[in-house]
């Protein structure tokens, strides 16, 4: 039993080769699709990515289903995303290349309708990310962008209610500091 579990079906090299294939074609793949694929995921997104799992196990281990080709298809797969990382950090233009641009879907609380059929994002689901980020309407953010990695970038027009908090807070503490001083200033005269 043992044995069987350890004994690879395919030769060593086309373990190596198969994972790092499907690895390239599915980066490119993704990058073909759009950010909005690596952003929010509704459930068909998450039903497309799961099954795309399942769909490219086979041309990563093949018909080998031992142990060792496991090991040596995840190795693989780490491996060369360790080697591209590397690469890509090395060579920015390449990097930014292969990324994409970032895209402005909101200014000044206005909702930029090309860009949103460009990156195939519904109003509705471009009002979910600002509820995320403590926005009710567009027209309390002055810009939100959708950045390559498939996060989303939101700036408010108006501070957000953490941000108008610690502001009264730190205006009641100059206050009360000010305060203190008149009042040691004061002690200060009547004892002289």
């Amino acid at each position: 039993m043992s044995q069987s579990m350890f004994q690879m079906q395919l030769p060593l090299l086309e373990k190596i080769v198969r994972p790092m294939i499907v690895y390239v074609v599915l980066i490119f793949f993704l990058r073909l699709f759009g950010k909005r694929e690596l952003a929010q995921l509704n459930p068909f997104d998450l039903v497309v990515l799961l099954s795309l799992s399942n769909t490219v196990q086979n041309a990563i281990i093949g018909n080998d289903n031992s142990v060792s080709g496991g090991i040596i298809g995840a190795f693989s797969l780490l491996t060369v995303n360790w080697v591209l990382s590397r690469i890509l950090f090395r060579l920015p233009r390449l990097n930014q290349a292969l990324e994409g641009t970032s895209t402005t879907l909101i200014v000044d609380g206005r909702v930029d309708e090309a860009a949103l059929k460009r990156e195939a994002l519904t109003e509705t689901e471009l009002l979910s990310v600002l509820h995320r980020q403590s926005f009710d309407h567009f027209h309390e953010v002055r810009r939100c962008v959708l950045e390559p990695s498939g996060t989303f970038y939101v700036e408010g027009i108006q501070p957000s209610p953490e941000e108008a908090q610690n502001t009264e807070i730190l205006e009641s503490l100059a206050r009360l500091t000010r305060e203190i001083e008149d009042l040691r200033a004061e002690l200060t005269g009547k004892k002289g």
